[in-house]
């Protein structure tokens, strides 16, 4: 979907002021390395999955000042006019890389880095971080309440919940990504060929004179996807009679219930005896309401007689932890081809920053395919395929570990060269689909809800060994 706005000044204004500084003092073309990456996954997950990247992509490539945006800065009075004459020229010529949409990602991991000159690397940083930790936020939680549903369709029915448009168009296509069926927003499906679901509401129901004559008329218009609201009044007592009733009189080619209230896993048991007696073992069972994962668990281990799910507010707002957390620090200079590592120290240990321009390299056991775990490197390293291979726990000097009967893929992929877009992003069913083979590859300790087993995320000794003589040098200052 092509922006409808021309989002360059959507921006901390620190952004801009820095960016001026940068301007004034000589420094705007020095080479900067930032890397963005996330310190915890949201609700004591083992994995988040990354989403957004399309949309980076679609943000950098309009990257232009107006003219309108040049008057605004200017009558801020805090700009000289040679900086505002370089933002009306304004060309994006960094370099970027990412992991892919839909890759299972990890905490300390660089999932996009940016190279160029510093007045552009660090401009673009609240838009990326805005898009990447939305959508893999999202993605991410829509990856649990999926699993949790144990291959049921969940449909994704957040959109009057969303905290804004975007946030609901933006939503509905990382659910998809994450692995929902379906979505209640319409443009979602008009934009990006996410199927669009929903029946009826309460209201519908209210309109006529009787239940019975309500589903009637509407098996009458929609016979292809008959799903009838039956918790208007009494699910057992009059929705579910109703809804059979008129499933007999119409015989349509698609009947289903939907339950949007109550004690589901109760509710669909009996409704589901109903239907059954009544020869409608067709008959589907939609079940909406204020659900997430550790609902949708739970009534399903009750023996709730449910076939599909719509989640909601929990999802598109990712109710119980709805904040990503990534950041965007500054990692590198460059000085006459020289790539000059920096590092942010705090005495809070995940605070501190893997330094350096890095790649990121996924190990998987040859025998079974399973992801062992990460490794970050320095750009210029490889990770060979050979009989074994060292890597070293960020955190502890003690701690390495050798890996055996590996293969490696490099995680990250080119989005732009000297500005230059030279990546093409995959279809929304491709990248959906990829989601889906990349979870495959985790072990189910680490999918699990609670308490899930850490995932390996190590250094390569050359990374290791730089970052160790950072925090050495800083501490004899």
């Amino acid at each position: 979907m092509k922006n409808k706005l021309n989002l360059t000044m959507l921006t901390d204004f620190y952004e801009i002021t820095m960016a001026n500084g940068y301007f004034e003092t000589g420094m705007a073309d020095n080479i900067a390395y930032f890397d963005m990456f996330f310190r915890r996954v949201p609700d004591g997950g083992g994995y988040a999955i990354m989403a957004g990247v399309e949309q980076v992509i679609e943000y950098l490539k309009n990257l232009t000042f107006t003219d309108e945006d040049i008057e605004y800065l200017r009558a801020k009075n805090y700009f000289c006019e040679e900086f505002l004459e370089y933002l009306k020229n304004f060309e994006f010529s960094c370099d970027v890389w990412a992991v892919p949409e839909g890759t299972p990602i990890f905490p300390h991991e660089p999932i996009l880095t940016v190279r160029g000159p510093v007045i552009q690397a660090q401009f673009v940083e609240t838009m990326i971080l805005l898009t990447i930790n939305h959508q893999s936020l999202i993605a991410t939680k829509a990856s649990r309440i999926v699993r949790s549903a144990m291959g049921r369709p969940v449909m994704e029915f957040g959109t009057r919940r969303a905290h804004n448009s975007d946030a609901a168009i933006y939503g509905a296509r990382a659910a998809y990504i994450g692995g929902c069926a379906a979505t209640a927003c319409t443009i979602a499906e008009r934009d990006y060929g996410i199927k669009s679901a929903g029946t009826m509401a309460h209201s519908w129901v209210q309109m006529f004179d009787d239940e019975y004559t309500a589903f009637k008329k509407y098996a009458e218009i929609y016979p292809e996807n008959c799903i009838l609201l039956v918790d208007t009044y009494n699910v057992l007592k009059s929705g579910v009679p109703n809804a059979i009733r008129v499933f007999k009189e119409m015989n349509p080619p698609k009947m289903g219930i939907r339950i949007d209230s109550g004690d589901v896993a109760y509710l669909t048991k009996k409704a589901r005896k109903m239907l059954d007696d009544a020869g409608l073992e067709d008959c589907q069972i939609v079940v909406s309401n204020s659900l997430d994962e550790y609902i949708i668990r739970d009534v399903i281990m009750e023996g709730a007689c449910i076939d599909s799910f719509g989640v909601g507010e929990r999802l598109i707002t990712a109710k119980s932890e709805p904040v990503f957390g990534g950041v965007y620090k500054l990692v590198a200079l460059e000085s006459d081809g020289v790539v000059v590592p920096k590092i942010k120290i705090s005495e809070n240990v995940e605070k501190i920053t893997n330094p350096g321009f890095k790649n990121l390299f996924r190990l998987y056991d040859k025998d079974t395919g399973k992801a062992r775990g990460d490794v970050i490197t320095l750009a210029q390293e490889t990770v060979p395929e050979q009989d074994e291979y060292e890597i070293f726990d960020p955190n502890a000097v003690w701690k390495r570990t050798t890996v055996k009967n590996y293969t490696v893929r490099n995680l990250h992929v080119q989005l732009f060269d000297k500005g230059k877009c030279v990546y093409e992003s995959p279809s929304i069913d491709e990248i959906k689909e990829y989601c889906k083979q990349q979870l495959e590859t985790l072990w189910g300790e680490t999918l699990r809800f609670e308490n899930p087993q850490t995932y390996y995320v190590d250094l390569s000794q050359k990374l290791w060994e730089m970052k160790n003589n950072l925090l050495s040098g800083h501490s004899k200052k």
